[in-house]
């Protein structure tokens, strides 16, 4: 039997095309690949929106107890729980991401199953407690209990639009091979939203602490959720922060102010992170409004990683 001997191009051929076989991502075996620690990250994310929709269940039943509480807590104590699992879903989403980049472990399925943990934890659980807070037996705007639900649906088809409309632009198929050249999200991303609506609900709660009654505060709830909505679909650019990692320098000055911006969060969160929350937007905003206006010939193109 005879075997021809191959020349090293021909190898080299051979080795190129496997090698770019096993890298496209719409191979079944590279699509479908599930990497153990983003996607760790994801499914803790899912689970703290899971809780966070629980925990505004759990206040809605204390606010219609004939005590006022429900297994030992308050209407209020449960909000404040949702929050914070609202806060733990953005930090395991911040992670997710983070880590695939780090390992080199991108792949289709981590992308759809990280959009569909966003859907849940930041906007079904934000749209449930605002819908609570506004419609609670205790504060009785007949209005906001007629269209509330209206209200907290265009908030949570924005964020879902939103997230399908990166999904279809980081699409490889559109610019195969092109790396980032802009790392700033276009549009609000849906966490930042979530966690505005969510610190502006812990914000409340700690305003209601001495009056007990959160029926004059809440009524700033529905307007923001569509402001919030309309920037989630708007194309204002905001830093992404994917630039910072651990080779990332500062000057001594800026890791002070840094040191001391994690101080005030710590002992006057209630304050401090819807003070971040609306800074971050309203700093979009303002860089928005006096960037120069692009003609539509000298319009910058637009990359995929644009629209996380």
């Amino acid at each position: 039997m005879n075997f021809r001997r191959r020349s090293p191009t021909e190898l080299a051929a051979r080795a190129a095309a496997e090698l770019a076989r096993r890298e496209d991502p719409y191979t079944v075996t590279q699509a479908s690949r599930i990497y153990f620690l983003p996607n760790l990250m994801t499914a803790g994310n899912l689970f703290c929106g899971f809780m966070a929709i629980v925990q505004c269940m759990q206040a809605r039943l204390s606010e219609t107890a004939l005590t006022g509480e429900y297994l030992g807590h308050t209407p209020a104590d449960y909000y404040r729980y949702a929050v914070w699992c609202i806060f733990g879903a953005a930090a395991f989403d911040g992670l997710d991401g983070r880590l695939a980049r780090m390992g080199g472990r991108e792949s289709l399925f981590g992308a759809e199953f990280d959009s569909i943990a966003d859907v849940v934890s930041f906007g079904v659980a934000p749209t449930l407690m605002v819908m609570y807070l506004i419609i609670a037996p205790t504060q009785g705007y007949e209005m906001f209990r007629n269209i509330g639900w209206a209200i907290g649906f265009v908030y949570l088809l924005c964020g879902a639009m939103r997230l399908a409309r990166f999904n279809v632009i980081t699409n490889p198929l559109l610019r195969p091979g092109k790396k980032e050249t802009n790392k700033d999200f276009v549009g609000l991303p849906v966490p930042a939203a979530a966690g505005t609506v969510a610190a502006l609900v812990l914000f409340l709660l700690k305003l209601a602490d001495s009056d007990k009654s959160l029926k004059a505060w809440a009524l700033a709830l529905p307007f923001l959720m569509l402001l919030i909505g309309l920037l989630m679909m708007s194309t204002v650019r905001y830093p992404s922060g994917k630039a910072i990692d651990l080779q990332t320098k500062m000057k001594f000055r800026s890791f002070a102010g840094a040191l001391v911006l994690v101080g005030f969060v710590l002992f006057f969160k209630e304050y401090a992170l819807l003070a971040i929350c609306l800074g971050y937007i309203f700093f979009g905003l303002i860089r928005h409004w006096r960037r120069p206006s692009h003609s539509p010939a000298q319009a910058p193109v637009q990359h995929p990683s644009d629209n996380l």
